[in-house]
């Protein structure tokens, strides 16, 4: 039979497995022999997470590239699904990736399995209608952006607000000195940090346009260095493939092994790929550049179902463009470089910036691994 003292998590991708590493080691604090076992990222194994099967697995993003890799993600489901009904854990937790966990979710809690879902899917942005197939698959939505709290209120769908984990993580004033150091890199000169994302089909859509963009900046300002943190080490050969295609970049680009938050605090201005990096960028107070480029059908079907014109992180939490969204056919390396340029010409925009994302930052941080960890604990006994 199942284990009484354990409970079940899948995270969908890197960003799941940072937000939830923090509050794996809290449950551990507190019951040291509770058993934490799914899907997980090398986070939440440090944290003591019994991790079947990695992050890597579910790190698919747009509806082409899911299509392209169904097959797989529905018999990766299902296993999980025999695996954690056999297991009969105290509880269920789904860390973001909800078109795969929430669909799960469903199928446990029809199986007398209690679930928490960490990370609402983004219904004030798009596909409202997903909000029933909340309300059928979660016991209680755990949300990390305060303006959720009254959707869920409204639709009578338990929710606790826990603030961000990442908010409590990053430091309210970076030391860009200290973290060029930590990377070995120079104390002076204008830094770039570039992220291309953390998925095999992002690196591949946007990595030769960033490059691009780099070096279309190094044209313009030899003076430029840039900084690059390879999400996997799966990824270093398509990137490293795109330099490869600018010998003007040669010499000025530190390529590092994840650390994308070092990374973020040395820099002066962040060229960042749509998703939970440019949340980390605001809260380390850089002014940044946010794009994305997708297969055009996953990008026409993401524009006829969403509701507001911002896909970055900040700028749908201030409710305006706070900063540039270069998209698509937008996204050409002329125009990215520009608009990176822009930001590292205006000091005045960058402090006006760093301003907006300290009351972000605020509004964010809480307590996150304390009030998440009682949450997922009253659930359980439940």
């Amino acid at each position: 039979m199942g284990a009484p003292s354990s409970i079940a998590f899948v995270a969908g991708e890197a960003s799941g497995d940072l937000l939830a590493a923090g509050i794996l080691a809290e449950l551990k604090r507190r019951e040291p022999a509770l058993m934490l076992a799914g899907v997980g990222g090398d986070r939440m194994i440090e944290a003591g997470f019994d991790a079947w099967e990695h992050v890597r697995a579910l790190s698919v993003r747009g509806y082409v590239e899911v299509i392209r890799h169904l097959p797989r993600l529905l018999r990766l489901r299902n296993d999980l699904f025999r695996r954690i009904v056999d297991l009969r854990p105290r509880l269920f937790v789904g860390v973001d990736a909800p078109d795969f966990n929430l669909g799960l979710e469903e199928r446990l809690r029809a199986q007398g399995i209690r679930t928490v879902h960490l990370v609402s899917p983004s219904i004030w942005a798009w596909r409202r209608e997903r909000m029933d197939q909340v309300r059928r698959s979660v016991d209680r939505m755990l949300l990390v952006f305060p303006f959720e709290q009254a959707l869920y209120d409204e639709a009578g769908v338990p929710a606790t607000y826990v603030g961000h984990p990442l908010a409590a993580v990053i430091p309210l004033v970076p030391d860009a000195t200290a973290a060029r150091r930590r990377l070995g890199l120079g104390e002076a000169g204008v830094l770039v940090a570039v992220l291309p994302g953390s998925r095999p089909d992002e690196v591949r859509y946007l990595a030769p346009t960033f490059v691009a963009a780099m070096a279309n900046m190094k044209g313009e300002s030899p003076a430029l260095s840039f900084v690059l943190p390879v999400a996997d080490a799966s990824l270093r050969p398509a990137i490293e493939a795109a330099l490869q295609e600018h010998p003007r970049l040669a010499g000025s680009v530190t390529l590092t092994a994840g650390r994308s938050h070092d990374c973020l605090e040395a820099c002066d201005v962040v060229l960042v790929a749509s998703g939970t990096a440019t949340l980390e960028a605001a809260l380390y107070k850089r002014p940044m550049v946010v794009s994305y480029r997708m297969p055009w059908l996953s990008a026409w079907i993401m524009r006829r179902k969403g509701y507001i014109p911002y896909v970055g992180l900040p700028n749908i939490m201030a409710g305006e463009f706070i900063v540039p969204e270069l998209l698509q056919e937008a996204a050409t390396p002329a125009a990215l470089a520009r608009a990176v340029l822009d930001l590292v010409a205006d000091g005045e925009r960058r402090e006006r910036l760093a301003a907006r994302f300290t009351e972000m930052h605020h509004a964010l941080k809480r307590d996150t691994p304390r009030l998440a960890a009682d949450a997922i604990l009253a659930e359980a006994s439940r």
